[in-house]
C-alpha cells in the first residue's frame, strides 16, 4: 500500500513544479508514495490519510497551532532554502 505525502500550501505554480520533483525523486529511488498537494484549508480533511504532511515554507507560522490541535498527525514544514530550490530530493 502506497503512503500518502501531503504538501499543503497555496497550491500555486511552484508547489506543482515542487511536487513533479518529489515525484520523480521518488521514482529515481523505487519507492511508491502518493505525493499531492492541497490548500491549507483543507488540513482537517486531508491531513488523517497522510504519513507525513508537509507546509509551505509560507505556513510556518501555522506548524505549532496544527500539532497541538492535531497530535496524531506527522507534521513539518519545508525550510525556505530548500523549497526556493525545488529540491524534491532534499524534501523527501
Amino acid at each position: 500500500m502506497s503512503q500518502k505525502i501531503i504538501l499543503f500550501c497555496s497550491a500555486g505554480m511552484s508547489t506543482s513544479l515542487l511536487i513533479n520533483k518529489m515525484r520523480n525523486a521518488v521514482a529515481a529511488k523505487g519507492k511508491d508514495y502518493i505525493i499531492e498537494a492541497h490548500s491549507l484549508d483543507e488540513f482537517e480533511d486531508e491531513a488523517p490519510e497522510a504519513a507525513v504532511c508537509l507546509l509551505g515554507p509560507q505556513f510556518r507560522y501555522e506548524l505549532p497551532k496544527l500539532k497541538e490541535k492535531f497530535p496524531e498527525c506527522r507534521i513539518t514544514d519545508i525550510p525556505m532554502q530548500i523549497y526556493g530550490l525545488m529540491d524534491g530530493k532534499s524534501v523527501l
